[in-house]
């Protein structure tokens, strides 16, 4: 799990601890402190193209304008202006949200992708993919397996 969404459902800067460790210090927490509430969900945004088997999209971003609001977290290093490299990982952001329940964590993190307007000539994202699988009724339900795409293609 990426520990964003560990920090959303606990409250828990885990980085932070990661690093008091490595200055010798003690957790701040014991694991009896810990008390997860609610659902996170995570979408990594990339620089792909779903439809030519995820091939990597480089470009400048002419528009970088992500998401806010309540119970969204982006973290990205992404903005107007930088160009995507064409030999590294083609990640732009990783999108994450929270809700009290699975169903609303998702509509959440749905919007959220919905407002995130990336743009560059050439630059192909995979957002309307993402929305797709949040959108698809196995994967709503918590019933989807690894083969979750190629299901959707068959019921294309």
């Amino acid at each position: 799990m990426e520990h964003p969404v560990t920090e959303m459902v606990t409250g828990v800067d885990l980085i932070r601890e990661q690093i008091t460790v490595a200055a010798g210090l003690p957790l701040s927490l014991r694991q009896q402190d810990l008390a997860p509430r609610g659902v996170a969900v995570e979408c990594r945004v990339n620089a792909e193209d779903p439809d030519r088997n995820f091939a990597p999209c480089p470009g400048l971003l002419d528009e970088f304008v992500p998401p806010g609001g309540p119970f969204v977290r982006i973290d990205t290093h992404a903005y107007p202006g930088w160009r995507v490299p064409p030999e590294y990982d083609s990640l732009l952001a990783k999108v994450v949200a929270w809700g009290p329940d699975r169903g609303q964590a998702l509509d959440r993190l749905d919007r959220a992708l919905a407002e995130f307007h990336i743009g560059g000539a050439g630059v192909r994202t995979t957002i309307p993919l993402l929305r797709e699988v949040l959108a698809y009724p196995s994967f709503r339900a918590g019933r989807h397996t690894t083969t979750l795409l190629e299901e959707m293609a068959d019921a294309g």
